[in-house]
């Protein structure tokens, strides 16, 4: 793989830009791999690169019934922070958070991390409290973050109303690391440093069926014929639980989507993100000039990834109020993920009752922010056969013992 730089820019550019080579190959598969990892979205992708990095396993194969980054990677708002109160959540997002730091660096391939810093307002008397319990227990977990009045929140983003009628900004739990980064470059990073170590990723290639001998896992049927392995890994987000129905298992997950939209362009007037947790909305500037706003999930299960035009006025409405300028703004585009959510809103990093075989899911809303930590956890669980420090805590197991790190109640919401 030729390296990415501004000689190579130069040296392109003499000879019209026809010398650049594929970022990754498309090849067809094997009959069988040490590894294979079904889901080329960025939890996927990331643990086929740390599998490699980290303990030199090569023989991968990623599968991907759709286009590489198609699912949820390429269909969230970007958000990246690690202020979370429960020790495990906060361990994992914040070695994610870290790893985002220097990805640009080590896959070569520019991710646009943009530390611009996240808050999250506070605007009722119990999210006071609330985010600076947060603030001091993240203060022990070595997370850095702070309890921040209206006027810091005034500053930091002038176009906020911080005098609602209805919910007034009494101040904000503010992570001057946290950020955004470029989604579809973050896949595309990974996708391209994984085909480099010799890693396949297979595109346009579903998986129809888990074979196994003797409780242990042996292959996938596919649309391209059987691949055999010797371990597999299921990393799918919200069809987690399609897959695990074949591999002879149930999961506690539902899927349920997600909805997002985003305006016309507009110049610059907002460098940070914020989150409005009671009146559930999010909201940050692209490159682009777009206003990118979020909102929470539907009220029912569903598959699909479209969005809907009652969800987009609730949530409009309730960020208005915050942020009266996006009234006048034009909606370029809306649309919606699949997302797995767990009852304690909490991921599943875990060995599954069928042998070799490892699930990643039931990230819910807050899957992008996870991936670099995720696929770290992940790829120390497949390579060692038992989770390691940052996956322990999000076993299966947990639901049985009814040991919950139940972040819905911990944060007020999942993102």
């Amino acid at each position: 793989m030729k390296r990415y730089s501004a000689f190579a820019i130069a040296r392109e550019a003499a000879r019209y830009h026809t010398g650049w080579e594929r970022a990754w190959k498309s090849p067809q598969p094997k009959s069988h791999y040490d590894v294979v990892i079904v889901g080329a979205g960025g939890h996927g992708l990331a643990t086929a690169y740390y599998l490699g990095k980290n303990f030199g396993i090569t023989n991968v194969a990623v599968i991907e019934k759709g286009w590489l980054g198609g699912g949820n990677t390429g269909r969230n708002t970007t958000i990246i922070r690690s202020n979370y109160l429960e020790d495990d959540s906060a361990a994992i997002f914040e070695k994610s958070r870290s790893l985002y730091e220097t990805l640009s660096q080590d896959l070569n391939y520019n991710i646009m991390f943009s530390p611009r810093g996240v808050m999250m307002l506070a605007q009722t008397e119990h999210e006071v409290r609330g985010w600076m319990r947060t603030a001091h227990a993240n203060a022990h977990q070595n997370v850095t973050t702070e309890f921040i009045g209206p006027e810091r929140v005034k500053e930091l983003c002038p176009i906020i109303n911080i005098d609602g009628p209805r919910y007034p900004v009494l101040g904000a739990l503010w992570q001057a690391r946290g950020g955004t980064a470029r989604h579809d470059a973050v896949a595309w990073g990974y996708a391209r440093a994984c085909s480099a170590m010799g890693m396949d990723i297979i595109q346009k290639c579903e998986v129809t069926g888990v074979m196994s001998e003797g409780g242990k896992v042996t292959g996938v049927e596919t649309t391209k014929g059987r691949i055999g392995c010797d371990k597999l890994g299921i990393v799918v987000a919200g069809h987690s639980g399609v897959l695990a129905e074949m591999a002879g298992f149930r999961l506690p997950v539902e899927s349920i989507a997600l909805q997002a939209l985003v305006s016309e362009p507009i110049k610059p007037c907002m460098d940070v993100v914020v989150m409005a947790n009671t009146v559930h909305g999010y909201l940050s500037q692209s490159d682009k000039g777009e206003m990118v706003i979020g909102g929470g999930t539907d009220g029912f299960n569903n598959y699909t990834q479209r969005g809907s035009f009652h969800h987009v006025e609730e949530t409009v409405r309730a960020l208005v109020e915050t942020f009266p300028m996006i009234s006048r703004l034009k909606m370029l585009r809306q649309w919606g993920g699949i997302v797995d959510m767990t009852g304690d809103r909490s991921p599943i990093i875990s060995p599954t009752p069928l042998g070799n075989t490892y699930i990643n899911c039931g990230w819910g809303t807050g899957g992008f922010k996870a991936i670099p930590g995720s696929g770290w956890a992940m790829a120390d669980m497949m390579a060692k056969g038992t989770p390691g420090p940052l996956a322990r805590g999000f076993g299966l197991e947990r639901f049985r013992e009814g040991r919950f790190i139940d972040e819905s109640v911990a944060a007020g919401v999942a993102h």
